[in-house]
């Protein structure tokens, strides 16, 4: 079994292309990334609304879409390219997924999913980066 984190993308980006990882320049992204990596995970993947399922090396060019300005089927859509490429990766009935994304990130998901914890389900921003800076 392996655990994989799942980490939403974010709409502040830096202007040019770069890792995926570095992409993304929202606190909350950022401290998401450094909780992430203290779990020690086997993976840790970004769900990009454009890109889908990104490893943190994947260069990508800045972009502005976000699953938050989106209908329920284009989200659906998202998220059934999201598990395709995700099965290549991972065994979605054997390993375990934390995500730290928001609920569009991840409603489409989880049903296929046997083992996920969401740590900061429910929390707003602000409390959710209050979660990350005490850790």
């Amino acid at each position: 079994m392996q655990t994989i984190v799942l980490i939403s993308c974010a709409s502040k980006k830096r202007n040019h292309k770069t890792k995926a990882e570095h992409l993304y320049i929202s606190p909350l992204f950022q401290k998401n990334l450094a909780y992430a990596k203290k779990l020690k995970p086997d993976k840790i993947f970004i769900l990009s609304a454009k890109y889908g399922l990104l490893d943190l090396e994947t260069e990508i060019e800045p972009y502005n879409v976000t699953l938050n300005k989106m209908v329920s089927s284009e989200i659906r859509a998202w998220a059934e390219k999201i598990l395709v490429e995700l099965s290549k990766r991972a065994n979605l009935q054997e390993d375990h997924f934390i995500f730290l994304a928001g609920a569009n990130y991840r409603k489409y998901l989880t049903p296929y999913m046997s083992s996920f914890d969401v740590p900061m389900e429910g929390m707003p921003i602000g409390k959710q980066l209050q979660f990350l800076g005490g850790l």
